[in-house]
């Protein structure tokens, strides 16, 4: 049996054995009962938005949003439920970008690929004043 590493838990400083988890098992039970308690608002308040959710079960925007992102809490009949984009912070319902962020960057991807390619055709061809000037030697 192996020892298992030993670490600092993110939320409260403490020594813990690493979990799957990545929190002691002290903090895991927290996260657990804030879950509980958003879950049951929700049960309750379909129509809620983060903000609502938030206030009344005193949970931090963060974790709601991670419990949203594992999966935890389902957007599926929540509709005033979303999140923010991590980029500009406009409210979207899947993913980690809205549209317009995740085209700009698709668009800033392209664009830098094509500088690449341009560069590398640069480096590795000739230049036609240097194909002129052999032939007039």
């Amino acid at each position: 049996m192996s020892i298992g590493q030993v670490d600092n838990c993110p939320q409260c400083g403490r020594l813990y054995v690493r979990n799957f988890k990545e929190v002691c098992p002290s903090c895991l039970q927290d996260i657990e009962l804030q879950y509980e308690k958003c879950s049951k608002y929700l049960r309750e308040n379909r129509k809620s938005n983060l903000q609502e959710l938030h206030e009344a079960t005193e949970v931090p925007y963060k974790q709601i949003i991670k419990f949203i992102k594992e999966g935890r809490i389902s957007l599926y009949d929540m509709p005033n439920l979303s999140y923010p984009c991590e980029v500009c912070g406009k409210m979207i319902r899947e993913q980690s970008m809205c549209d317009s962020c995740r085209n700009r960057l698709v668009k800033d991807i392209a664009q830098i690929s094509e500088d690449r390619q341009t560069q590398d055709q640069a480096k590795s061809g000739f230049k036609i004043e240097d194909r002129l000037k052999d032939r007039h030697k």
